[in-house]
């Protein structure tokens, strides 16, 4: 049975030598051919050739390649050409190049299949006798490394001797020889390690760096084949080797250095696609080792890191980056027959943009891989800020790895994570143990960010504004995110951590003035601190304030924005402005909003809202003298909507004093709701005028809005109508000055006053809303005229309608039919006119259907007598107004 296996195994091994033998006779067989034919050319050439056969000569026609060049196109470049002399392809992968890489493996399949066996008798002649001790261990890694030696010399020999260009017959097999030596040098090394214990990882990993060393010198020589064959095999080395370690942490090295062996190769080559390969088989072997050997989660962590910064500094061969061109984030303005970021500068950000979803995505299963993580995700940032400050095409990676620090704290602290636990258990296990710094180092961590990024934007001379706009940004970020996930302030106190909150702004303040010194009159990245410090004392006042201290607080921050803008010149801070109304508004409505406003106690509530409308008034004076329309129009629109509620609101304690009623089930309640609303929409109308992509938000939280106040005047019209309704709280107040003309009357005027004082009303809403405010005064009227007959008492309609009150039904349509008909002939208006007759015309119906069936005696005479005299009066207005607005016709000329 042995000798059947070391036949076999010889078998296998003469395969490919046997191909080899074939391939090179071949090769010099087709030599000899070519130099025949040359000298029978030679010999024919001397003898003279007719004429016709001169005419009938065909012209050579180029020879067909007979494979693709896909893998020999970059070998006929100089090895010294670089990136930099032509403009980068927009893509490695395309359809192209597939469809090249499709044609190749269908035509030249045998090469890969030989460099596969070459490798995989190298790899297998180490194992082979394991189980029967033919070989002692060592000997089988000795003879190992010897086969790898003798590939990689056979092919050198065979690319110095034969050649390995395209026109060679010999073209590929240096490379497949040398990429299977390659990959039987790895295989030898990692038995010797892993299967049989002879070399520590140290002795390991230096000799697969001289191996990868060789390996780079070489791939520099050869085309790209050896490069893939090599890289593939080496990375597939370790598992087809197999065996057992208690820590094969040891591995990831192994991997970095088959990386930095793939970029070191294609750094000079530039093939592009081996640098996309080295790094797609580096993350994918990384990750197979880690799901195999989960206790080697840190080592994987650093690995992956690593290998986002090789990818970064070996493509441009610098120990500091100097990445030019296009960033990967100006591909969103890119113009037509704009230039793409270069080829390094893509791997480089694709690289960093998979290293930190690895590590910021992982879960810390322990306190030191928490603190392994930020101090990976804070290096990197770092790294990009202050290394790759050259690389100017790579400013907008540094995003990636400070947000995904910020996502890795906030994670930890939403899922309970055991930092976090840790952290929470301080104080309520041991009252007496030393104050937790874990939030102190996070924020001092995101302060040293935001300190970092202002030096960058002092020495950068592109993007400084966006740089000093992260300064502004990175730290307070960090913080937040501490407060939502952690909420440091139940374990240290709502103070200690305020003056974290507070330390910040202080930051914040000092950049302000670093920024202020250098700039001049450029105030943005002055005005971008400033808005951050803003932010910051807000935020510290969220922590230690009361609900209604709070609003006060950013009420006073939204004037204090208004006047340093007055006072410095800082247009920025209108953003802040906007954030600010923007978050006042939301608590006067929603959180802790109207729910809070009908219970609060009242002097508290009139201090919230008054002082809201006195802070957007005042900073609306504020700006006045200067050009801020947005946040001019914005305090303006806040003020006005409110000034209102805190009206509305006054008017409903009040009445909720009498106690017959409230605002959910009274009409005077549920007028005064929808009357919030709907300054609530004009608000939003008003703000149309300032045009923009915003609008479309506009519009909707305007139909919001607008939706919820129709909807609260339609159950005070239908559902808590006195006159529809038995059981629904009363009227209260005296007739005419009651809470009818709270619930109808009032959001009537308030509707028309918002249209005639918002120019930006469209037609169609303006129209609507003079109709709505029309039948709402109508209503009331009618309303009111019942209580004014009947009393709170006999408001339903079921207790009848006496003369008296038919008879005032009707004067008051009269009444308003005049005045409408007066006022069509005054304006001119045909609306108008059109109007005031149907008013009078309802009036006459009513008089001959109803009044003269319903009313009896002298009532019935006067309702006719008003009629008549009405409509004698009217017919003599018109034809009045005729006599005085008509153009005269002109007189006839004397003949």
């Amino acid at each position: 049975m042995e000798s059947l296996l070391v036949l076999v195994g010889l078998v296998v091994l003469a395969i490919p030598v046997t191909i080899i033998v074939l391939l090179v006779s071949q090769t010099r067989l087709r030599r000899r051919v070519e130099q025949l034919e040359r000298q029978i050319r030679t010999l024919g050439s001397d003898a003279p050739e007719p004429r016709r056969a001169e005419v009938r000569k065909p012209t050579k026609k180029p020879d067909k390649p007979s494979k693709p060049a896909l893998w020999s196109a970059a070998k006929a470049k100089p090895v010294q050409q670089s990136t930099e002399n032509t403009p980068p392809a927009a893509v490695v992968f395309r359809e192209d190049r597939l469809a090249a890489l499709t044609n190749w493996l269908r035509e030249n399949w045998f090469y890969a299949v030989s460099a596969l066996s070459l490798a995989l008798a190298g790899i297998f002649l180490v194992q082979y006798g394991v189980e029967n001790g033919l070989l002692p261990p060592a000997a089988r890694v000795v003879a190992a490394l010897l086969f790898g030696a003798v590939l990689i010399v056979a092919g050198e020999v065979i690319r110095r001797k034969y050649g390995d260009d395209e026109a060679a017959a010999t073209a590929y097999l240096p490379s497949v020889f040398s990429g299977a030596g390659l990959v039987t040098l790895f295989g030898g090394v990692l038995s010797a390690r892993q299967l049989y214990d002879l070399i520590g990882p140290e002795v390991a990993l230096t000799a697969m760096v001289v191996v990868a060393l060789v390996g780079l010198v070489l791939g520099w020589f050869h085309g790209p084949l050896l490069a893939a064959v090599g890289l593939i095999g080496a990375f597939s080395a370790p598992f087809v080797v197999g065996g057992t370690s208690e820590n094969p942490s040891w591995l990831y090295a192994y991997f970095l250095a088959i990386a930095v062996l793939g970029l070191g190769i294609d750094t000079v080559r530039r093939w592009a696609w081996i640098s996309v390969l080295t790094l797609f088989g580096a993350y994918t072997t990384c990750l197979l080792l880690v799901l195999s050997s989960p206790l080697t989660e840190a080592a994987y962590l650093m690995c992956v890191t690593a290998l986002a910064v090789i990818a970064i500094a070996i493509p441009v061969r610098r120990i500091w980056p100097n990445h030019g061109g296009s960033m990967i984030s100006e591909i969103i303005r890119r113009k037509k027959g704009d230039a793409w970021p270069e080829f390094p500068t893509r791997l480089g950000f694709g690289a960093v943009a998979v290293s930190t979803a690895i590590v910021s995505l992982h879960w810390a299963d322990s306190v030191d891989e928490f603190w392994l993580g930020v101090v990976l995700l804070s290096g990197m940032t770092f790294g990009l800020m202050l290394w790759a400050q050259r690389a100017e095409a790579l400013q907008d990676a540094t995003a990636l790895p400070a947000l995904g620090l910020i996502w890795f704290v906030l994670i930890h602290g939403w899922d309970n994570g055991v930092v976090l636990r840790q952290f929470v258990e301080t104080y309520a296990e041991t009252p007496e143990a030393d104050f937790p710094w874990v939030v102190t180092i996070l924020t001092a961590l995101g302060a040293m960010i935001s300190i970092t990024a202002a030096w960058r934007s002092m020495q950068a001379q592109k993007y400084a504004a966006i740089w000093a706009g992260a300064a502004a940004v990175l730290a307070p970020a960090l913080a937040i995110a501490l407060e939502i996930g952690w909420h440091p302030a139940e374990v240290i106190g709502a103070y200690p951590w305020a003056l974290h909150a507070i330390a910040l702004g202080v930051l914040m303040v000092v950049l302000a003035e670093r920024f202020a010194r250098v700039d001049g009159e450029d105030r943005m990245r002055p005005a971008l601190a400033t808005i951050s410090a803003l932010s910051c004392l807000s935020f510290a006042c969220v922590i230690v304030l009361s609900s209604a201290a709070l609003t006060i607080a950013l009420v006073v921050m939204v004037v204090v924005a208004a006047a340093l803008d007055r006072k410095f010149t800082l247009p920025p801070m209108s953003w802040f402005i906007w954030a600010g109304v923007f978050t006042v508004t939301v608590r006067l409505v929603l959180t802790p909003g109207l729910v809070w406003a009908s219970s609060a106690p009242v002097v508290e509530m009139v201090l919230v809202y008054g002082g809201a409308t006195a802070g957007f008034v005042i900073g609306w004076l504020l700006l006045r003298s200067l050009h801020r329309p947005v946040a001019g129009l914005l305090l303006e629109s806040a003020a006005w909507a409110t000034g209102g509620i805190l009206l509305s609101l006054l008017l409903e304690r009040w009445l909720q004093s009498f106690g017959e009623g409230n605002a959910t089930n009274s009409h005077w309640g549920l007028g005064l709701l929808a009357i919030i609303w709907l300054l609530l929409a004009f608000a939003q109308v008003q703000r149309l005028e300032l045009g923009g992509k915003l609008n479309y938000v506009r519009y909707l939280l305007a139909a919001f809005f607008a939706g919820h106040g129709l909807l609260r005047l339609a159950q005070a019209v239908v559902e808590a109508n006195p006159l529809l309704s038995i059981g629904v709280p009363p009227v209260l107040g005296l007739p005419v000055l009651n809470t009818l003309a709270v619930a109808y009357l009032l959001p009537a005027l308030i509707i028309g006053f918002s249209v005639w004082r918002i120019h930006a009303t469209p037609p169609w809403l303006r129209h609507a809303s003079w109709g709505l405010a029309g039948s709402l005064t109508a209503i009331w009227l009618g309303l009111m005229i019942r209580h004014v007959w009947q009393g709170a008492a006999g408001m339903y309609e079921g207790n009848g309608v006496t003369q008296p009150e038919l008879y005032t039904y009707t004067m008051a349509l009269l009444a308003i039919g005049a005045v409408l008909f007066y006022q069509s002939l005054a304006r001119r208006s045909e609306l108008m006119r059109k109007a005031g007759l149907a008013v009078i015309g309802l009036a006459v119906a009513k008089v001959f259907l109803i009044d003269i069936a319903g009313l009896g005696g002298l009532i019935r005479v006067f309702s006719l007598l008003a009629l008549g005299l009405a409509l004698a009066g009217l017919a003599w207005l018109n034809r009045w107004a005729k006599l005085h607005h008509s153009p005269q016709d002109p007189e006839p000329l004397d003949h």
